[in-house]
């Protein structure tokens, strides 16, 4: 029968407590083998039985050899063998074939060497080291090891002449400081620094002259250092200049207490590397000035870094204008008008690619500042109209202009005296490029020197060239009402008003309307507010006229008469002329909702104000109720919106209905 059990279940399956390495299997099975299954010790009775054993074991690495000749572990198992039993003539010769065989093997010539360096056979040594280095001259090994055999036997000048060797090759930089090493460790110190001299032509990197300077400053006058850096600097150009030889220099300058020289080092690096090669010398120079500077000097530190930060920005984006502002106006701190000057031609060169004014917004801000700099702070008035006039022939006038600069301009001849010119100036602007912006500051010119008729001509050309512009009508019209001309305002004021095109109608009328009141004229206001009705039946036009009822003074009202300026109570007959015009905006609303309600409400804020209860309760039964209703919107879908009742609205619908009725009723009958 079959057994109903299944196979074994595993009852845990988690990692041993205690893990046991490969390794340590190993070790385990090789310490614990038992003696006699152990490797016996081969013995031999006779030399004969000695000569057997080596000729079958030579056989045997012959064999392995003939096999494959390549492997380097058949050609030094077979010489271990012959070294092993003093057979040195045999292991020569087995190094040789193997030599023969393997002729570029850097391991096969360093065991050969090793061997006859063992067995004191150092010439024979010399000749491995000498084939060796001519045939694999690109190994470095090979070279050590030969200069190490020769030091080692006290020859020197065979020492060196195996580095002079070796430097034919031109190595790495290892190998030019173990020569220079080994110089130094003979005091042959000329010796040394004409190696350096090489070394720096092989490999001229940064750290290889700080590393000559150092040894100059070692064992070397101080002329010699200056040398050694000059020559860093010159050889590395401002291609490889690295920040490492400046910070050098300047730390050696400053053991020998020689502070303006470092200091003049520093600024020299600063101003010829750029600032993403030159961060550490900015932290350098910054400790530099703290330690053995003054408050200048430190100032100047971080101006020299705000610079270079400056130079980066516009070396990425040469048209980012607000960055030559702001290095502009760093230069200005420092107060050298060269610099300064030789950043604004810089910046006013970089014009915008396009004619199109959005581009030249900020770029003309450059111009200005360059003339106002040049004005206020060198005092060069005539350099300061050069800068004005290149930058208005810059500006292409057919399709743009600027009115600040002709405005500036034209100021500027004014503080120098030269009225003429100034007028010239911006008589030249309204003819070539007429801006709104431009007559205004005309105007205000020729108001401060009370010109005033030059002022009118100023005004005429203006509405001739903008006669929607109805700032221009008001500012007009007040200019002759402060010359005591109301005629000349208001008929100014007509003008404006009967423009076919306004940009804001609604500011001539209401100041027209505020003239009128004013200078008491308050029929021709109420007749104005009558014509601005006809054409613009508006809330806020009617409620503004009831105001204006309210503040009309009666006729027989002697305060008034007397012009006194204490307030004094709204009269009746103003508030029934108020009523009016709220009973009549409320007929001419009648069929817009929106506006009604808010002109009961201006209405009902009046009765509140000057009214009885009664005058409120009549306006208060006029108010309607808001309800909620559904419509269909454009998309067909339903939408709730908010309706007004008005009482009177409802009492009309209920007469209509009622009459209906009766009507209905009669023809029934």
């Amino acid at each position: 029968m079959e057994s109903s059990r299944g196979p074994p279940r595993v009852k845990n399956k988690g990692a041993a407590p205690i893990q046991i390495s490969a390794e340590q299997l190993l070790r385990e099975a090789v310490d614990r083998q038992e003696d006699a299954l152990q490797k016996p010790e081969q013995r031999f009775a006779d030399l004969e039985e000695l000569k057997e054993f080596q000729g079958r074991k030579r056989r045997e690495y012959e064999d392995y050899i003939r096999r494959n000749s390549a492997s380097l572990k058949n050609w030094t198992q077979y010489t271990d063998f012959e070294i092993q039993y003093k057979e040195f003539a045999r292991a020569r010769s087995v190094f040789e074939r193997a030599l023969d065989a393997l002729p570029t093997h850097p391991a096969l010539w360093m065991r050969y060497i090793d061997f006859e360096i063992k067995e004191r056979n150092i010439q024979h040594a010399r000749n491995l080291l000498d084939r060796a280095v001519t045939l694999l001259p690109r190994v470095d090994k090979m070279w050590y090891k030969y200069v190490y055999v020769q030091e080692g036997l006290g020859d020197i000048a065979g020492c060196r002449q195996v580095f002079e060797r070796w430097m034919t090759w031109q190595p790495d930089e290892r190998a030019w400081s173990a020569y220079i090493h080994f110089e130094r460790r003979y005091q042959e110190f000329d010796n040394a620094r004409n190696i350096f001299q090489r070394f720096v032509m092989v490999h001229p990197e940064p750290r290889n002259y700080i590393k000559w300077a150092k040894f100059e400053e070692e064992f070397g006058t101080s002329d010699l250092v200056r040398d050694v850096f000059g020559l860093a600097i010159e050889s590395l150009g401002d291609e490889y200049a690295d920040e490492r030889v400046f910070i050098a220099f300047a730390r050696f300058e400053s053991k020998l207490k020689q502070y303006e020289r470092a200091r003049a080092i520093f600024k020299f690096a600063l101003d010829n590397l750029p600032r993403s090669k030159s961060m550490k010398l900015h932290a350098d120079y910054t400790v530099f000035e703290k330690q053995f500077g003054d408050r200048e000097g430190v100032e100047d530190v971080v101006l020299s870094k705000r610079r270079r930060h400056y130079e980066e920005q516009i070396k990425e984006n040469p048209k980012n204008y607000d960055i030559w502002i702001d290095y502009a106006n760093l230069e200005q701190t420092s107060g050298d008008v060269h610099r300064v000057r030789e950043v604004f031609e810089k910046a006013v060169a970089q014009v915008p690619p396009a004619q199109e004014k959005r581009l030249w917004r900020r770029y003309i801000y450059l111009w200005i500042f360059y003339a106002l700099y040049e004005e206020m702070e060198t005092k060069d008035v005539e350099r300061a109209r050069q800068v004005f006039d290149e930058c208005l022939n810059l500006i292409p006038h057919k399709k743009f202009t600027f009115a600040k600069v002709w405005l500036l301009k034209a100021q500027f001849e004014i503080r120098q005296g030269n009225l003429t010119t100034a007028r010239k100036t911006l008589g030249r602007a309204i003819g070539m490029c007429p801006k709104d912006s431009l007559f205004k500051g005309y105007v205000t010119l020729e108001q401060k020197l009370y010109e005033f008729q030059r002022c009118r001509t100023l005004y005429e050309k203006h509405v001739e060239y903008n006669p929607s512009n109805c700032q221009t009508w008001i500012d007009w019209a007040q200019l002759e009402r402060g010359l005591g001309d109301e005629e000349r305002a208001r008929a100014i004021f007509e003008l404006g008003i009967d423009q076919p095109i306004l940009d804001m109608p609604e500011m001539v009328w209401k100041k027209y309307i505020d003239f009128e009141e004013e200078e008491a004229e308050y029929e021709r206001a109420r007749a104005l507010y009558e014509r601005l009705l006809e054409r613009a039946d508006h809330p806020k036009v009617w409620i503004s006229y009831a105001q204006f009822e309210i503040n009309v003074p009666d006729e027989n009202d002697e305060a008034a008469d007397e012009g006194e300026d204490a307030e004094q109570p709204v009269s009746e007959e103003a508030k029934a002329r108020a009523r009016k015009v709220f009973e009549r905006a409320i007929t001419s609303m009648k069929e817009r909702k929106a506006e009604r309600v808010t002109l009961l409400n201006a209405w009902l804020a009046f009765e509140r104000e000057q009214g009885t209860p009664e005058d409120v309760e009549k306006v208060e039964k006029q108010m309607p109720r808001k309800v909620r209703k559904r419509r269909k919107n454009d998309e067909g879908e339903w939408e709730e919106y908010v309706d007004y009742i008005f009482p009177v609205d409802e009492q009309q619908t209920a007469d209509i209905s009622s009459f209906l009725a009766m009507a209905q009723a009669w023809k029934q009958k």
